[in-house]
């Protein structure tokens, strides 16, 4: 409902989300339903590349895989009304962070979310997905949008979207791809 609100108004969402291990069913699952085009790293394998793309817009014809460094694109997409699957649980480095604490950690989280809400005119609301502790099946849920988002200082959404992450993840630990060096940038000093 909370995505449908948002395209029924013509604004674009950002669909945020975490790198789960269950991220392409997620994404999969989400697009049989609705149209939601994706932010992507492109892969050094050509294959792998072919492979990803392939499977994230076979589920919606009108879904696209958008490269993450075609930010111009993916604000003309927002700015559309589009909804974008977007994750900004990466350390991506200091330059395009500030330092705010995930876990008790001060942690490098990309202003990018803030910028693209701003910029793209959109709504920020959450998504995770979760495969059930039986193995019956998955459990996909589209939160309510982060109000008053963004406000006037990254830093403080930087902050609320780090308490989402840890909210997030405490549902399902063990399902998250803690491979990703989340804390590998550190604060000056």
């Amino acid at each position: 409902e909370h995505l449908q609100a948002a395209q029924r108004d013509g604004q674009g969402a950002i669909l945020m989300a975490l790198h789960f291990t269950t991220l392409e069913i997620g994404a999969a699952l989400l697009g049989q339903e609705h149209t939601i085009d994706g932010m992507y790293r492109e892969h050094k394998n050509p294959l792998f590349d072919y492979v990803q793309r392939r499977g994230r817009e076979r589920h919606n014809a009108d879904s696209l895989a958008v490269e993450r460094e075609d930010v111009r694109g993916m604000l003309k997409l927002l700015r559309a009304g589009r909804a974008i699957w977007y994750a900004p649980d990466q350390d991506y480095g200091a330059k395009q962070s500030v330092f705010v604490p995930l876990f008790g950690i001060e942690a490098a989280t990309v202003t990018a979310t803030t910028k693209f809400a701003r910029l793209g005119r959109a709504r920020v609301i959450p998504f995770t997905q979760q495969r059930l502790a039986d193995g019956s099946g998955y459990r996909l849920v589209i939160h309510a949008p982060l109000e008053d988002f963004p406000g006037e200082s990254e830093t403080a959404d930087c902050l609320r979207i780090n308490q989402w992450i840890e909210q997030a993840l405490q549902e399902s630990p063990e399902q998250y791809l803690w491979a990703h060096r989340r804390f590998k940038s550190r604060p000056p000093g």
